[in-house]
């Protein structure tokens, strides 16, 4: 990826420009000491004068009206502010009329910035004042009081804090009156510019001591810079959060958001004292030092699948290289391309008016359609359809063109989603909430309505990143997360009532993905390359976790490392530094994902017995036991040494009835509520109770005694064995009240049990789903 850039011969301002900001994807304004507005048209080089300024005004920064918040456009999209020298703001019409000019500050005016929603603006002064304003001018407080001149300011991504500079410091302060600040030591020499990304929530600093920094909301640095040559005079993100540029004297650079960068240019400009980005992200803008406005538009972004690699090679050109034949294919679109994504054999791309879906089997005959809205902010394909996010709302499209659903939720703000808040598979979307970051709204793709009872999925902590696993049965699908403490998570997308369980899997975990045709995830944890061969395990057989997983010392990815992709067997991940590094891990675990899936059980054991690995055997007996099958289970549980599990299987085979087999099933996983409720359920009352005895669970099992009037003093019996074993007395007044009077017959308790066992046997015989060939050993 990289820049390219282009001036003018000869500038169109007469001094330094100051300032530059975009309208659309194809406007922009620049302000100037020569006391000019100017509007630029960079598709055809026009420029035209919008207005000429009072000479005491020497524009320092604008900052346009947003333009549309939650898909509504706002009725003061068409205004900027300019913030001046005189100590004077000036909201400005688009035609350039000056509707208002504020006294603001004492010296200049050193930077504005309107809030997302558009309903405050903050002003910041040489005279280290910190003022909110409302839309139309009023002074609603002035946040803070410096001892120095604050030259940059920043809204937080919520619209309720607000970042700015004070000497070698940056300043995080809530809108609350009593709220905690935070305040931290981020540069050397004096800080000029700073800006906050409302999608990734990292905050970026530039300063007089040569370097740009990269924070997260905490103050934490991410990622310094190497000493440049000159003073780093402006800093901004692009929309997306995804790259940011840095400007300084005869220096543009493109970074990626983890601080490492693209590409350098060295233009003829002086120092660059402003950048702004498109709406679309696709290209940006900088105010010159030597009267320039320099644009440059980003090129060579490359995308991979599989055997095709696909590169940007101008703005409405793709280039297509099949690495295995060495076949090219050159793509031509009407408008600039601003986003794309390939995966599961299709290309998704789209302009700034149509969306097209290409084959990776035909690239000839696309599908084209026009889109609402052409800001697409982001693309997220699964197997069988694709999402696209703009500024109005959430789209899921088939790869036929057709629109599937469009869901909505609460509070909806897409212009902050990117691809760790969503995520998609074949019949689920799920969206962290912003609003409540505890939150994770989960929907049915092909409807578009909340998934199960209509609840969201919420956790107790802050959530940091979602992904939902791509294949199986909907009832079974899986979405797995990372906190904001970075441990790992991993519940059921299906939520009916009953709360399902929300387990942990992993702690400090950097990273995650989702293999594309297995239900395998990998992660980066701490120091170690982990993955989760069957994830599943820990609802199945807990203990059996660690044996499923594959651990490999992931040093070598240094810090804060990204996993791109999980591809077949192949992990891409991208380090700190931009290097790519593609792993390979072994391939049976799929091919072993894919007999389960078929029910091919044989072939599931061959495979084991060839491979002869004892993490593969570990999968197949928690794959064997989550699908009920018993035989193969015992076989996996026997290869890997874990004989009271054989038994405890075997002594399953032989109880007579299938409720019985499967409420041992559901105790042998853990689920104990569920193995009661089905004894239950199904009549079968003295083996809910004994179960419960089993488990010592006393309280419950005299409960269910009493409450169906049977059994008392079989629990009464057990429960007295058990205090005699231990040489304790009963303390239960419970135990004590039904105790009295009572004297145990061992004899009598043993023959009810018997009765209750051929009953039970007798009932098997009956039913049709019972008669299985079931051997009971006498």
């Amino acid at each position: 990826m990289r820049l390219k850039t282009s001036l003018l011969k000869e500038p169109k301002h007469k001094e330094l420009v100051s300032c530059v900001g975009w309208t659309t994807a194809d406007e922009l304004y620049s302000c100037s000491d020569d006391h000019q507005i100017m509007k630029w048209n960079p598709l055809t080089s026009e420029t035209t004068r919008v207005v000429k300024l009072p000479d005491e005004i020497y524009p320092i920064d604008l900052h346009w009206f947003p333009r549309s918040i939650g898909g509504k456009k706002q009725s003061h999209a068409e205004s900027f502010v300019l913030t001046s020298s005189d100590g004077k703001f000036h909201l400005i019409s688009k035609l350039g009329r000056v509707e208002k000019s504020v006294e603001a500050h004492c010296g200049a005016v050193l930077a504005g910035r309107w809030n997302y929603e558009g309903t405050a603006l903050v002003t910041v002064g040489e005279d280290g004042q910190v003022k909110i304003w409302s839309k139309s001018g009023m002074l609603r407080s002035t946040l803070a009081q410096q001892g120095s001149p604050v030259y940059s300011v920043a809204w937080g991504p919520d619209s309720e804090k607000v970042l700015y500079t004070s000497g070698k410091q940056l300043i995080i302060k809530p809108l609350q009156p009593n709220a905690k600040v935070l305040q931290w030591k981020a540069h050397d020499g004096l800080i000029l510019k700073t800006d906050w990304n409302s999608v990734n929530d990292l905050i970026l600093s530039a300063g007089e001591d040569c370097k740009y920094k990269v924070w997260d909301s905490y103050g934490r640095l991410l990622y310094s810079s190497q000493l440049q040559e000159y003073p780093i005079t402006s800093i901004a993100w692009a929309v997306d959060g995804e790259l940011f540029a840095v400007g300084s004297f005869n220096t543009l650079r493109l970074c990626d958001k983890t601080g490492w960068s693209y590409a350098l240019e060295k233009p003829n400009t002086g120092s660059i004292f402003n950048i702004s980005w498109s709406i679309d992200g696709t290209q940006l803008a900088g105010a010159c030092g030597n009267g320039h406005v320099i644009f440059a538009h980003i090129v060579e972004q490359r995308w991979e699948w599989k055997n095709f690699e696909i590169t940007l090679i101008k703005r409405r050109t793709m280039k297509v290289h099949n690495v295995i034949n060495d076949a090219e294919d050159s793509l031509e679109f009407r408008d600039r391309v601003i986003k794309a994504s390939l995966a599961y054999g299709y290309l998704v791309v789209s302009t700034s008016l149509q969306c097209y879906v290409f084959s990776t089997k035909n690239w000839n005959t696309p599908l084209i359609f026009d889109l609402k809205e052409g800001t697409v902010s982001l693309i997220l394909q699964a197997e069988r359809h694709f999402l696209l996010v703009d500024g109005g709302g959430l789209y899921l499209y088939s790869y036929e063109g057709r629109l599937i659903s469009s869901p909505k939720y609460p509070g909806m703000r897409t212009d902050i989603l990117n691809a760790q808040t969503v995520s998609l598979s074949n019949d689920t979307l799920a969206v962290k909430d912003k609003a409540d970051e505890k939150v994770i709204y989960i929907f049915e793709a092909l409807s578009g309505k909340p998934l199960g009872d209509g609840k969201p999925l919420t956790h107790k902590t802050e959530i940091v990143e979602i992904a939902l696993d791509q294949k199986g049965l909907t009832s079974e699908r899986k979405i797995a997360f990372i906190d904001k403490n970075r441990d790992l998570y991993i519940t059921s997308v299906k939520r009916f009532g009953k709360e399902q369980k929300i387990v942990k899997i992993g702690t400090m975990v950097q990273t995650l993905a989702w293999n594309d045709t297995s239900n395998i995830l990998c992660g980066i944890r701490d120091t170690r390359f982990t993955v989760w061969y069957y994830p599943n395990t820990v609802y199945v057989d807990k203990d059996l976790l660690p044996k499923t997983l594959y651990e490999k010392d992931g040093s070598e990815f240094s810090k804060n490392p990204q996993i791109v992709s999980f591809v077949g067997n192949q992990i891409t991940i991208r380090r700190a530094d931009g290097s790519l590094v593609h792993l390979n891990i072994s391939p049976y675990p799929g091919i072993l994902h894919d007999y389960v899936r078929a029910s091919q059980w044989e072939d599931a054991v061959r495979l084991c017995r060839f491979v002869k690995d004892q993490t593969l055997w570990a999968c197949l007996a928690a794959m064997a036991v989550a699908n009920k099958d018993m035989t193969t289970a015992e076989i996996a549980y026997a290869a890997i040494g874990e004989i009271d599990k054989v038994q405890y299987i075997n002594s399953i085979k032989e109880l007579p009835s299938r409720e019985s087999r499967m409420a041992h099933m559901l105790l042998f996983s853990g689920n104990t509520q569920e193995a009661e409720t089905l004894l239950l359920q199904s009549g079968l009352i003295y083996q809910a109770i004994q179960v419960n005895i089993n488990l010592y669970n006393w309280d419950r099992a005299l409960e269910l005694a009493v409450k169906h009037k049977t059994h008392v003093d079989t629990v009464l019996a057990y429960r007295q064995k058990f205090l005699e074993d231990f040489g304790k007395k009963e303390t239960n007044r419970r135990f004590l009240q039904y105790a009295e009077g009572l004297e145990v017959d061992w004899n009598k308790i043993r023959a009810k049990i018997q009765m209750e066992i051929v009953k039970e046997r007798e009932r098997a015989a009956a039913s049709p789903a019972g008669r299985t060939s079931v051997t009971v050993q006498q």
